[in-house]
């Protein structure tokens, strides 16, 4: 059975070859790989969620599918016609795994993968000779921090044309980095805010301290309080009650829908001060997270969002006027006041909300 799939698999490619334009010349990824492309690729697959972001704010009109479905309370936020793209999985040894013969039946002309910290089991050089068996170009774009976003973008603008767009992106990033560092280096390490990162449906995982998913807090200048090293770069490790009420954390950074109100409702956490003081912060995530999960351009934003909320006094920031210009920019979205609304879900636990900062 595997030998008749991988043969079919052969042949499907070798036909639908024959109609993929022909390699022009030779481009340096961001893993040093040196790698023939069509000269002006017009169909393009994103390996990976990261990949597939980046595609989507430089050059939508070249994705030819997705690798997870929108939320579907993205609708308005996204066009429906790549709400409708198929979704094709990823290469990136979890989650939906992508399907070569369907990617190959969407005549792709080249391959863009996330090169870097990927998951256990995710090889780059796997993930490449994967794609050169169906004879199909990939090149690899490091996204692990929101500074390599600005170098992706330069390099994903010359490979597709669109330089302009890439610069005026890059430079964004670029200037949000500098103006939230700014504001906070200065701020001496035990002066920081204690920061608990809570994800699960419970709120009962999180990251260690040197994990690229916690980025986002470190560059706005919190503390995150779980210290250790990952057990691998898909993260989510599980930490006990015991564990947050021992770490007192002044401030809650949550990915689960909310858990201000759950927890606010629940004795066992009265005496932590992040309850006690209602600075529970839930992250937006529309159409594309903040902060993690893609780990995406959105930090540009959601560092911005941190900083105002850890130290209001330090970094000012009208963040409704801030994310129509970000969402204008990158998402090609004049958001409305419902929209707007709908995307900015700080949510302070009821009864002591005056401490903790609200949108402008």
């Amino acid at each position: 059975m595997f030998r008749c799939i991988h043969r079919c698999l052969l042949l499907l490619a070798s036909a639908l070859l024959l109609a993929l334009p022909a390699h022009a010349r030779e481009v340096v990824d961001m893993l040093g790989r040196t790698v023939a492309i069509p000269d002006h690729p017009a169909r393009v697959f994103g390996a990976a969620p990261p990949a597939t972001a980046l595609l989507y704010t430089l050059a939508p009109d070249t994705l030819i599918g997705l690798n997870m479905p929108f939320p579907q309370a993205a609708k308005g936020l996204v066009p429906e016609h790549i709400l409708s793209l198929p979704i094709l999985g990823s290469t990136m040894a979890h989650g939906r795994q992508a399907n070569l013969e369907q990617v190959l039946t969407l005549r792709p002309d080249l391959v863009v993968a996330w090169g870097g910290k990927l998951p256990p089991g995710a090889d780059a050089d796997k993930i490449a000779a994967q794609y050169a068996r169906i004879g199909l170009p990939v090149v690899f774009v490091r996204l692990d921090t929101l500074d390599d976003w600005s170098e992706a973008y330069a390099f994903m603008g010359e490979v597709l044309g669109r330089e302009a767009r890439a610069e005026a992106l890059g430079a964004y990033v670029r200037d949000a980095l500098a103006r939230v560092r700014a504001a906070v280096d200065p701020v001496p390490p035990a002066e920081r805010p204690s920061v608990y990162y809570a994800e699960g449906p419970a709120g009962m995982a999180t990251e260690c301290d040197t994990s690229f998913h916690v980025e986002a807090i470190v560059l706005a200048g919190g503390r995150n309080v779980f210290s250790c090293t990952p057990t691998s770069a898909v993260g989510l490790e599980p930490v006990s009650l015991e564990q947050i009420l021992h770490w007192q954390p002044q401030i809650i950074v949550s990915q689960t829908p909310k858990l201000a109100q759950t927890l606010a409702a629940d004795p066992r956490w009265k005496d932590i001060p992040a309850v006690r003081d209602g600075r529970i912060l839930e992250v937006p995530r529309l159409p594309f997270n903040w902060i993690d999960r893609p780990p995406a351009f959105t930090r540009a934003l959601g560092i911005q969002w941190l900083a105002r909320a850890f130290y209001p006094e330090r970094f000012d920031l009208d963040l409704k006027a801030e994310a129509r210009r970000f969402y204008a920019l990158f998402l090609d979205v004049s958001l409305d006041d419902v929209q707007l609304d709908r995307v900015l879900t700080e949510m302070p636990v009821a009864g002591n909300a005056a401490s903790s900062p609200k949108p402008h």
